[in-house]
């Protein structure tokens, strides 16, 4: 997706795609990668997930990447921190505590930006976005991240039956992405249809939602 189209999303406060929860995948797996406390952790298109302060709150070290500036500025507002902000290369830049979200293109973050990150966390990060778009985020999260576990969550339903995002990925496709550099192991596999008006009313038949554990080959 074009950069205007989740500008204009969080500018009219069209996200759907919040959720106003902790991830319950998250608090599930999450000990499965074995991270010790401090350990610092990428969170890709991170918006103004509560899954951030949930990470910190866990004694974790957070780096959410966020394209929309009014994303991060919400999130600190609506958890009464005050960040510190400035701009740094390609990136504005918001801190509080352990968590810093840096505003700016995912695509414009390097090794150095990331150097101390020894975990990913992705949840709405690869299906946000078409598919030639998530060959080019795969590449680039191996490029700079490559040696490290981290935490996938997708969802796979039948395209054709409504439009994304969130878009379908289905397992063979990141077997395909991923399966080169990293090891994937499925923590879990589910149908929650029931669960998910939007896709409901779609019309969509199915929808499953997998949980992968990522770990560097």
């Amino acid at each position: 997706m074009e950069p205007e189209f989740w500008h204009k999303r969080w500018s009219t406060n069209q996200i759907g795609f919040h959720s106003s929860e902790v991830n319950p995948y998250l608090q599930r797996f999450w000990p499965r990668l074995g991270l010790a406390a401090g350990a610092r952790v990428l969170v890709p298109l991170c918006g103004k997930s509560l899954d951030l302060l949930w990470l910190a709150h866990q004694g974790y070290s957070v780096l959410g990447v966020e394209l929309s500036e009014k994303a991060a500025a919400d999130f600190f507002h609506e958890h009464q921190l005050e960040p510190s902000v400035s701009e740094e290369g390609a990136f504005k830049v918001f801190r509080a505590g352990p968590i810093e979200i840096r505003c700016g293109d995912f695509f414009a973050l390097d090794a150095k930006d990331v150097a101390d990150c020894l975990a990913f966390y992705d949840r709405a990060a690869l299906i946000a976005l078409p598919v030639p778009m998530r060959e080019r985020y795969v590449a680039h999260l191996q490029k700079i991240l490559p040696d490290c576990v981290g935490l996938l969550i997708t969802l796979d339903y039948n395209q054709a039956e409504m439009p994304g995002p969130p878009f379908s990925v289905a397992d063979d496709e990141v077997q395909r992405l991923l399966g080169d550099h990293w090891r994937l192991d499925v923590l879990q596999e589910q149908d929650v249809l029931g669960e998910s008006w939007k896709f409901l009313q779609a019309g969509v038949k199915r929808l499953d939602e997998r949980v992968y554990r990522v770990s560097s080959c």
